[in-house]
């Protein structure tokens, strides 16, 4: 899962997706943003700008909630569930996929027994294209529609580098972790993605490459030296 990322500039999205149209309602922040805060996402028709958290059709505040009102997590989606999920089911269904381009992206690392945050930026310098989910959510109280996405995820136990994030549950062998990673869209793809079938869209999430990673460990000012899996150079 991811709770913090930099988005890209409109610039630098332009430039890599070649837009003719930007639909950015409000400025963001691009020195990173975390869950209900403001960013960019790419879907079929341009670029737009919305809250990351998916505000689903039933939630009376534009801060996601459930059907009892109870604030709900909604800036991640398992892909496994997607389809079945009583927030994301139906954007889902209707296509509403996006990509979320995103400089470099953030997770807690606890190798050391302490979090220590990772920073991960793609080797070849651009933009990560991560899968999500967008929809409009009109405001009940003020008739306001209101743009939010959210993240997809799949699980990385099997990845060397991406297994390696988050806390583990020693109760649980490795395989079993179910620790979640985001979903990269590679540039052949997006096409894909964006437009075509669920059952392409659906096969179009896997586990990256560990070679497309120029990773290292991030903290506030410093940069933290760690030890790296066998085969994966420090970019």
């Amino acid at each position: 899962m991811c709770n913090r990322y930099r988005p890209a500039s409109v610039t630098t999205i332009r430039d890599a997706f070649g837009f003719t149209s930007i639909k950015e309602r409000e400025p963001y922040a691009t020195t990173g943003i975390g869950p209900l805060q403001r960013g960019p996402f790419v879907h079929a028709e341009g670029l737009e700008v919305g809250q990351w958290g998916l505000i689903p059709w039933f939630s009376q505040t534009r801060r996601p909630t459930g059907k009892a009102g109870r604030p709900i997590s909604t800036n991640n989606c398992r892909i496994e569930t997607v389809a079945t999920a009583p927030a994301f089911k139906g954007p889902w269904a209707r296509g509403q996929r996006c990509l979320i381009p995103a400089t470099d992206y953030d997770e807690p690392y606890w190798g050391t027994g302490r979090n220590i945050w990772w920073r991960f930026v793609r080797r070849d310098g651009t933009v990560w294209a991560l899968a999500g989910l967008w929809t409009e959510w009109t405001d009940p109280a003020s008739g306001e529609i209101v743009v939010s996405y959210t993240m997809l995820t799949q699980n990385c136990d099997a990845h060397p580098l991406l297994s390696l994030m988050h806390k583990s549950d020693p109760a649980l062998p490795p395989d079993q972790q179910d620790k979640r990673a985001v979903i990269p869209i590679e540039r052949a793809d997006w096409h894909r993605w964006l437009n075509g079938p669920l059952e392409d869209a659906m096969g179009l999430a896997k586990l990256p490459e560990p070679d497309l990673f120029a990773h290292g460990a991030a903290e506030p000012l410093q940069q933290v030296d760690l030890p790296l899996p066998p085969g994966l150079a420090r970019g």
